[in-house]
């Protein structure tokens, strides 16, 4: 299951061109891999406070393609990639107009925040990122 998110480039996003700073498309794609856990249920406040989790990028591997600019409405894609037993590697995609912008792979692991270290990701949402409905 793929999940989008539609969002607007405003000037705060660019630089002095108007054109996307690079790392501000790591937020997009923290935003919309957070949006993508609260639509299968999963707030992450939520985890945190009542399962002492946290999910944190590990590694993440990204290709610049093309710019957005100041006023672009640019979608981000999200998808599972990969699923393991504490971490979980999100397929991405920035595109404007259908047309490629950046591509990304994020390996996030699930971190037991009391320990600081990386833990199993609880059965029930390990269940439901294997199966998304």
């Amino acid at each position: 299951m793929t999940m989008k998110m539609t969002t607007r480039i405003y000037y705060e996003d660019t630089d002095s061109g108007g054109v996307v700073y690079y790392a501000n498309y790591l937020r997009f794609l923290e935003r919309a891999r957070t949006e993508m856990l609260r639509g299968f249920g999963f707030e992450q406040a939520r985890l945190a406070r009542d399962n002492g989790i946290a999910f944190a990028v590990r590694s993440l591997q990204v290709e610049y393609l093309k710019p957005a600019r100041l006023d672009d409405l640019i979608e981000v894609h999200s998808t599972i990639g990969e699923l393991g037993r504490a971490q979980v590697v999100f397929l991405q995609r920035i595109e404007r107009e259908g047309e490629l912008l950046v591509e990304a792979a994020v390996r996030v692991a699930c971190l037991d925040l009391a320990k600081g270290k990386a833990t199993a990701i609880p059965k029930n949402i390990h269940d439901k990122l294997k199966k998304p409905t």
